[in-house]
């Protein structure tokens, strides 16, 4: 029997990140990459790009100074 691996769903709220890049350069699953389009404030905003690579390991959300990105557990 095979354990399946959990999964997590990424959420970043574009229009509160200021490009710190912070939580691209700390996740190791490399879940995050910045978004070559512009949020309303100017910033190049982070953008999930492999959500299922996500471990649920929290890093993003603890390090990002602004608080815009939240990670759910399946069937949160």
């Amino acid at each position: 029997m095979t354990k399946e691996k959990k999964k997590f769903r990424v959420v970043v709220r574009e229009q509160g990140c200021k490009e710190c890049n912070l939580c691209i350069e700390f996740c190791k699953q490399k879940v995050l990459q910045s978004s070559k389009n512009l949020n309303k404030m100017g910033y190049h905003y982070a953008e999930v790009v492999n959500e299922n690579a996500c471990v649920g390991c929290m890093v993003c959300t603890q390090i990002c100074p602004d608080v815009v990105i939240e990670v759910y557990g399946e069937g949160e």
